[in-house]
């Protein structure tokens, strides 16, 4: 049954490799097979600026309004937190150039002088103060943003450069977390003067790059910040970023010289990428995790033991291997291997359709249920996946309607408002590498992106590994908590996602980010 399953999921990957081909892509391929490296750049006269063909747009700009990735992407480059990290995850500092408790609940910053945001307004010790009251107060507790950051009970101004964050509870994460999104530090007289509305499109931050163009779902400008505080950064003049949700027509503009860097190419595109004479295919592992997760409170995904046999009905190994080739490792709970608190212990469920079967009779489910599964319209490998879990799901049983949506609406509003079937793709960038912040906010009830489930145990645990900081002590507790979650199963865990990137070889020192959160400041041309 494997091997009729394995070349099913094979012929699906090959048939899509052949559409490629008739849309353009085996078309280029035919043209390099006699001498790579032969084919002339086409991109002749751009000069010291790139350009970045990306999937979304996340239609907002403020960072206590987004947790999407695709923020991250270009936001990165405007905005600066407290705490900053490195393109290889290192913590170091970022605004501040240092810090240290001076008790268990008082965390002090030194800050960086002579640094002032893209408007020319002095960063210092008020600009923080006004981020964090406006990211605890009412605007950022209406946003995703909010509940990262609770254990902040105050920042109080010490002088101009130095402020004490007071914290209601020890927080383990909070030095990761401060290098995040939703901390990245704003202009007080900037945002009072225009309005959290303004604010939305026309952001300002203390980055190597202030943006200086956006048309919504079109593109964003970028332009070198002349009174960056790094000295001799950033290299490139402008960045302009096109938003391109299909991924074959990301790849042509890429061949035609139009983009000379593609974010989230598929699969199927990964050796048209390799056999091109001025492009270079790169990858990248990542935090971040693919799942299928139920609506707990839709029949029949209200009972534990279907969700398990929906875990047992899917052969998540030969989805990785014949659909994303090789470009995934699988997971157990829905975190990669770099998140401190994954159990290595746990080995993903097996593919065992027979106990499948034996559990949804046990549950009552009749042969034919019909489920309806949510995905991202613009996810060509995805859909592929979901076309392959549904087969798996036939076989036991169980028939899948696959319907597509636009990726934000998925996320910001179909997931959140319980709109979005009674399975939905969910991916996790896994952004502080610490299964807190993705146990909290899939798992706690009442979050954004936890429409039904709740667990009494699971918010024990989650409350109790955050009143720690002990790592071992912590880890202890993580052990406990995806033990129970792998028996709770709230999700079909499927993989944590390797990143793949088409450059042009124009482009000099880019590294592909394990985050989504490009730095762009040390990127060249040649």
């Amino acid at each position: 049954m494997k091997k009729k399953l394995s070349s099913l999921l094979a012929l699906l990957v090959i048939f899509t490799l052949i559409l490629s081909a008739c849309s353009g892509g085996g078309k280029e391929k035919a043209s390099t097979e006699s001498g790579k490296g032969s084919e002339e750049n086409p991109v002749k006269d751009r000069g010291n600026e790139i350009v970045i063909g990306v999937s979304g747009d996340p239609q907002n700009w403020d960072p206590i309004d987004t947790f999407l990735l695709d923020w991250s992407t270009v936001a990165t480059s405007v905005f600066e937190g407290l705490v900053d990290r490195t393109i290889d995850l290192e913590l170091q500092p970022g605004l501040a150039e240092s810090w240290e408790y001076l008790d268990d609940k008082t965390l002090q910053f030194k800050l960086r002088q002579g640094v002032t945001f893209h408007n020319g307004e002095p960063f210092n010790a008020e600009a923080v103060k006004f981020t964090f009251d406006r990211l605890l107060g009412a605007e950022g507790q209406k946003g995703p943003q909010y509940s990262n950051y609770t254990s902040i009970e105050s920042v109080e101004v010490v002088d101009e450069f130095t402020i004490n964050m007071k914290l209601n509870t020890p927080d383990p994460v909070l030095l990761t977390k401060l290098a995040g999104y939703g901390a990245v530090i704003v202009p007080p007289k900037y945002v009072a003067e225009k309005g959290d509305e303004h604010f939305n499109n026309n952001p300002v931050g203390t980055g190597p790059f202030k943006m200086t163009g956006y048309k919504r779902d079109q593109e964003i400008v970028l332009e070198k910040n002349p009174e960056y505080w790094k000295e001799g950064l950033p290299k490139l003049d402008k960045v302009v970023y096109k938003v391109i949700p299909e991924a074959s027509t990301r790849l042509a503009e890429l061949q035609t010289g139009k983009i000379d860097i593609m974010k989230r190419v598929e699969v199927s595109q990964a050796e048209t990428v390799k056999e091109s004479g001025f492009l270079e295919l790169q990858e990248v592992g990542t935090p971040t995790a693919f799942s299928l997760r139920f609506d707990v409170a839709k029949k029949p995904f209200d009972s534990k033991e279907v969700r398990q046999a929906i875990n047992y009905a899917v052969d998540k190994e030969a989805i990785i291997n014949e659909i994303l080739g090789g470009y995934g490792k699988p997971i157990s709970t829905f975190q990669s291997e770099l998140s401190f608190g994954n159990n290595p212990d746990l080995e993903p469920y097996p593919y065992d359709p027979e106990k499948a079967k034996e559990l949804l009779k046990k549950a009552g489910v009749k042969e034919g249920t019909a489920v309806d599964l949510f995905i991202p319209g613009n996810d060509g490998n995805f859909k592929e996946i979901a076309q392959a879990v549904s087969f798996y799901l036939e076989e036991v049983g169980i028939k899948v309607n696959i319907n597509t949506a636009d990726s934000t609406t998925l996320t910001s509003d179909l997931i959140p408002n319980a709109k979005a079937g009674h399975m939905y793709r969910q991916g996790w960038g896994g952004w502080t590498l610490d299964f807190d912040n993705t146990a909290y906010l899939m798992y706690y009830e009442g979050e954004q992106w936890n429409p039904s489930f709740k667990n009494e145990k699971v918010e024990e645990l989650l409350n109790k590994q955050r009143a720690s900081v002990d790592p071992e002590e912590r880890k202890a507790i993580f052990k406990e908590l995806t033990e129970l979650l792998y028996d709770l199963a709230p999700e079909l865990n499927l993989y944590s996602a390797v990143d793949l990137y088409a450059v042009n070889k124009r482009v000099q020192n880019f590294q592909p980010p394990h985050e989504d959160r490009m730095r762009l400041e040390e990127v060249m041309v040649k």
